[in-house]
Parts: C-alpha cells; sequence; structure tokens
C-alpha cells in the first residue's frame, strides 16, 4: 500500500515542540511496524528554513506552494508567529487548498487560527491554547471556540490545545489508523501516556495559581486544596474566609471566573483524576478522599467536567 502523506505547515516563529510532536510521534510508529508507513514532510512558504519561537532554525522538506495532493492528513503548527501566519493569503490560500484534497485536516494550538482564517472552522467546534481562547473566539464568530479540551474532532477536521497536546492528537490518530496496540507501544516509546482523553482540561488548577493581587482568593483556594474531605459549601467557606457568603462569590467570579462552588468541584474533580492516574485505589475511597461522599457522585462530576467516566479514565491513563 502506498505510505500515508503527511503534511506539516510551519511559518516563521512556529513552535518547535508542535512540529516535533507530531513528526516524531509518526516515525517512532513506523519504527515500529505501521503499515502503510507515514511519510511526512514539513513544509514552509517558499521552502525556506523558518526561525522558530523558541530561536532554533528548522529547515524545510518542500515549499508549501509545491505540494499537490491527495493527502492523508494536513496538520498545521502553531505558534508566537500565528497571528502574521493567520493574516498571510499565500499560507492561509494553500492550507485551504490542500485542506480539499486531504482525507484529514488539524492543527495544533494557535494553528486553528490559520484554519479559521481559510474558513475551515466556520460552524465547527475548535479547541486552541486556552490563553488565545478569548481573543479566537472574538476575531472568528462563526467557529465554536471552546478553551477546556486537550483536542477536538469534529467531522474531518481535529483541533488541538496548546503545545504538547500535539503528542495527544497524533496518538489518537496512529490509533485510529493502525489500532490500540501500535498507539500503546508508541506511547511506551515516548514514555507519555496512551492519549489523554480528549476532552481532559488543558490547564489544572493545581499549577495555574489564581490571581496574585487578591491574598484572600489565595488563601481560600489553598485552603480548598488542603481539605478536599472537609465542608467545603460557600457558606463554610465565606465563614473560614471571614467575609459574607455574596462577597466571595463576588471575588470568586471576578478572579477566577467562577462560583465558589465551582471551583470546588473542579478541584475535588482533578483531584480525584490524580488519584486514578496515580494509584489503584478503589473508586469509592477516591470518591471520599476527594470530598465527593461517593462513587456515582463522582462518576457524575468526573462524566461534566471531562466527558469521560472515571473508570475509563482511568484505563487510558494505565495504558500509557
Amino acid at each position: 500500500m502506498d505510505a500515508r502523506r503527511v503534511v506539516v505547515v510551519g511559518y516563521e516563529a512556529a513552535e518547535l515542540l508542535d512540529i516535533a510532536c507530531i513528526t516524531t510521534t509518526l516515525v517512532v510508529a513506523n519504527w515500529h511496524g505501521a503499515k502503510p508507513y507515514y511519510e511526512t514532510l514539513m513544509v514552509t512558504p517558499g521552502g525556506h528554513t523558518i526561525t522558530c519561537g523558541t530561536g532554533l532554525n528548522l529547515q524545510a522538506h518542500q515549499p508549501l506552494e509545491r505540494i499537490t495532493g491527495p493527502l492523508d492528513t494536513l496538520l498545521v503548527s502553531g505558534g508566537i508567529g500565528y497571528a502574521d501566519a493567520a493574516a498571510n493569503p499565500l499560507i492561509v490560500g494553500h492550507v485551504r487548498r490542500l485542506a480539499r484534497e486531504s482525507r484529514r485536516v488539524a492543527s495544533v494550538c494557535t494553528g486553528s487560527y490559520i484554519l479559521a482564517a481559510a474558513g475551515l472552522l466556520d460552524g465547527r467546534r475548535a479547541a486552541t491554547h486556552w490563553e488565545r481562547a478569548p481573543e479566537m473566539a472574538a476575531r472568528y464568530p462563526e467557529v465554536v471556540v471552546d478553551a477546556d479540551p486537550i483536542f477536538i474532532r469534529d467531522g474531518n477536521v481535529a483541533t488541538s490545545a496548546g503545545v504538547t497536546s500535539a503528542l495527544d492528537l497524533t496518538l489518537a490518530f496512529v490509533e485510529e489508523d493502525n489500532g490500540t496496540e501500535l498507539a500503546r507501544t508508541v506511547a511506551r516509546h515516548l514514555v507519555t501516556y496512551l492519549q489523554r482523553p480528549g476532552d481532559q482540561a488543558q490547564m489544572s488548577m493545581f499549577v495555574s495559581a489564581p490571581a496574585p493581587a487578591n491574598s484572600l482568593v489565595k488563601r481560600i483556594v489553598e485552603h480548598i486544596a488542603a481539605h478536599l474531605r472537609d465542608d467545603l459549601t460557600t457558606p463554610a467557606l465565606a465563614a473560614e474566609a471571614g467575609v459574607s457568603e455574596r462577597h466571595l462569590t463576588r471575588l470568586f467570579l471576578k478572579h477566577l471566573g467562577l462560583t465558589p462552588g465551582r471551583y470546588v468541584r473542579q478541584a475535588r474533580t482533578e483531584a480525584a483524576a490524580h488519584l486514578l492516574a496515580t494509584t489503584s485505589l478503589p473508586m469509592a475511597s477516591v470518591a471520599v478522599r476527594c470530598g465527593f461522599g461517593t462513587a456515582e457522585t463522582l462518576r457524575q462530576a468526573f462524566i461534566d467536567r471531562y466527558g469521560v467516566s472515571p473508570s475509563r479514565y482511568r484505563l487510558t491513563q494505565a495504558a500509557g
């Protein structure tokens, strides 16, 4: 069978890690016997060497303009040069042309801006880096931007979140093309999970500090993280903070964009996700440790947050 032709589009100030996550994953799949194997080409406008956002130079295989279909997969990288790339009619025009000749089209991180500029995301749900989601939604109102998931599939178009989500998306493609066993082998070689569920949130609240300008919010968030089993209702948190429930809610909405109740639910769900991925504790024990009380309450919260059940989530993590 013919090789699956995969074209990765780069441009000046593209993110090297976006590109490397894709190309390395596909090369490793070839090493372990993908059939038909992936023929991966990195292309740039004019075929010029680009300076990536990290300052390293990357040489193209071919000029973007000379690539013709049919292609298996067209992938557009993100990077700090995304705005100039999305405003470049040469890049946008050729991406639009190649998309018509591709079985599957995808973007990594802010590469979604280029797909949007080409009209390829109109009416579709799309992901991008969480920091850029509000800007993208304002610039492309025809696109249904979702800041939360790691990646989204809408028809034959896939969009992923920031940087290393390219690894999750490409592993998903390998699994789709070749089955779970090869994807698992590739993931083991890369020392990563088989794949995080696409609907898993991009950014854990345990690594995203609340606005440091408000010490009260920071103190209550730290209290929540340390006392997940305790009474964390809004009245209890307001009493801990020494303010009214109404004032605490106003502060949380201003600095975190969530009510205290919603923040607590997310904190507990993310803590449960961590335990599911790193321990063999029974589901009921995970639920109690994280303040849910019952496994069924945990299951409902998990599906709301991640779009998968806790047992399915644990299975995907163990598979890596």
